[in-house]
């Protein structure tokens, strides 16, 4: 364990039982509603599976984006969104750890893909205006938490420039979505 990560665990022990109520994560957004499921899967981890520490963010891993692979988009489908959500965080709502619109291609994501340096991604900046992938890192000491990988196929290929947060995305989104599907893997510390 980094020497940062455990100056936080009697942090971590304390909240542990503060937990965000899991109706308030995005995919219960009801702009984001639709009854057309996508398959997301990864060769990383299965559902509900430890995401391996590469994939995880500060002191765990490298940040390092999971490959990803879907069944396929219904037709019409003109952008994805990507969202990387932590289920578990302390706060009062889920944790929005990544946010990223991009074309649809082919019907897989190569691991590492999911960087700002390559222009067919364009992210919306999380809480603390990280506009990347930032992988899974619960806060040490807190538990198990889970983090929900999100994937919407939406009839347009939105433009994320003049979105300044993460809760303005639902809105954005709203009569767009075709298709969702989610994947969910966990970690600890």
């Amino acid at each position: 364990m980094h020497p940062v990560e455990a100056l936080l665990v009697p942090v971590g022990r304390l909240l542990r039982k503060r937990r965000p109520d899991e109706a308030a994560s995005i995919a219960n957004a009801p702009e984001l509603a639709t009854g057309d499921r996508i398959t997301l899967t990864s060769p990383a981890f299965g559902d509900g599976e430890v995401v391996p520490a590469k994939h995880c963010g500060q002191f765990i891993g490298e940040d390092v984006s999971p490959a990803l692979a879907w069944s396929a988009l219904p037709e019409g489908t003109q952008g994805l969104v990507f969202v990387l959500e932590d289920l578990d965080n302390p706060g009062a709502t889920p944790g929005i750890h990544t946010i990223a619109a991009f074309r649809p291609i082919e019907s897989a994501l190569p691991e590492g893909a999911l960087t700002p340096d390559d222009p067919r991604f364009r992210f919306v900046p999380n809480h603390r205006r990280q506009a990347k992938y930032v992988g899974p890192r619960p806060l040490p000491g807190h538990g198990t938490h889970r983090y929900r990988f999100h994937l919407y196929a939406l009839d347009i290929d939105v433009d994320f420039t003049e979105v300044a947060d993460t809760q303005a995305v639902p809105s954005v989104l709203a009569g767009h979505v075709l298709a969702s599907g989610t994947l969910t893997g966990t970690r600890t510390t």
